[in-house]
Order: structure tokens, then sequence, then C-alpha cells
């Protein structure tokens, strides 16, 4: 009598084809603008204020690969791009504490938008599969 007469199946949460690397790249180029305008600026209280902003981006870059890495890319992802545990491995460190969390060294957030270009790449391949 309970019994579903449909069953579904889903890898994630929410609907298929909500993901995308775009949110990480756009919190990256945040995290780059932040920078820039700290390096800009001699206002203490501003320098503090793009600190505090970068270290949230690049919080929310983590979450954003994190979500990718965890939730959409699946095993037969994996072994079609062997480099892709690398890549996201990479890419968080670099939005972490030893990345652009910890300096205002731009050229360490084009890194970072360096490997979520390589990691938009696959994704995007993914998708045509």
């Amino acid at each position: 009598m309970f019994k579903p007469t449909l069953i579904a199946y889903a890898h994630c949460d929410l609907p298929c084809g909500i993901y995308d690397p775009a949110q990480a790249k756009i919190e990256a180029q945040s995290v780059k603008a932040a920078m820039e305008k700290y390096a800009a600026s001699s206002d203490a209280d501003f320098k503090s204020r793009a600190v505090a902003v970068k270290e949230e981006r690049s919080e929310m870059v983590k979450h954003h690969l994190w979500v990718l890495w965890t939730d959409y890319f699946k095993a037969p992802h994996f072994e079609k791009y062997p480099q892709l545990n690398t890549l996201f491995n990479e890419a968080t460190k670099l939005a972490g504490a030893g990345g652009t969390k910890g300096t205002n060294d731009v050229a360490v957030a084009d890194k970072l938008l360096g490997k979520i270009e390589e990691i938009s790449t696959i994704f995007w391949e993914t998708k045509k599969a």
C-alpha cells in the first residue's frame, strides 16, 4: 500500500546542473581585488577591512571548491582526469592559510585563479559527456 511506484536516484541533495566553478572563480577574483586595494592604500583602517574581506572570500573559494570536489565529481571523473584530486588539493591550499588567507601577494591569487581555471576546463568537459 505504501510502496512507492517510482524510485528516483540522485547523487546530490539538489537537482543536477546547479554546480558551476564560476562561483569559486568570482570569489577568487574578489580575493585578488582585495589584495590589490590593500596594496594601493595607505589607510590602516581600509587595509584592515581589505584583509578581512580577502580572508572571508578565501574561505568562500574553499567552500565552493569543496562542493565541486565532494558533490559533483564522481569516480568516473577521477578515473578520466587523474589530476583532479591534486588540482583540488592545490587549489584549496592556495585559498587557505598557506595561500591567500595568509598573504597579500597578488601572485598567489593569480595561482589560485589558474588552478580554478584548470578545474573549470575539466568541469565543462564532463558536462559535454
